[in-house]
């Protein structure tokens, strides 16, 4: 096996790229985005690492979408990271009100006819 893995709760990452990353810093923790390929499929996901002492938390974004790029993958993982509004105290990530990741989630009812 080659690359680097990075054990997270009941998933194992493999980083076998390097990734361009965005990051934001809080408080107490250092948000950065990111994505890995998985099988054929690239997974974006936001990487929470304490201040002082600790390890990262790996949180999946978009869940119920693969990318087979992995440009748009890393561009997901960014946007996700900016509309953050901020970090729990155990560093999980805080989202807007139904916020979902997706761009094609937009009510009907609010698109200008062409």
């Amino acid at each position: 096996m080659t690359g680097k893995a990075i054990h997270c709760a009941h998933h194992i990452l493999l980083l076998h790229e390097k990734t361009t990353m965005a990051e934001r810093e809080f408080n107490h923790y250092r948000a950065r985005s990111g994505a890995t390929l998985e099988g054929s499929r690239y997974t974006a996901y936001l990487a929470v690492t304490p201040r002082g002492n600790g390890f990262p938390m790996y949180f999946a974004i978009c869940e119920n979408r693969s990318f087979r790029a992995r440009d748009v993958a890393e561009a997901a993982a960014a946007k996700a990271l900016l509309d953050m509004t901020g970090l729990e105290d155990d560093g999980t990530p805080i989202f807007p009100d139904g916020y979902t990741g997706f761009d094609d989630d937009v009510p009907t009812d609010t698109i200008d006819p062409v």
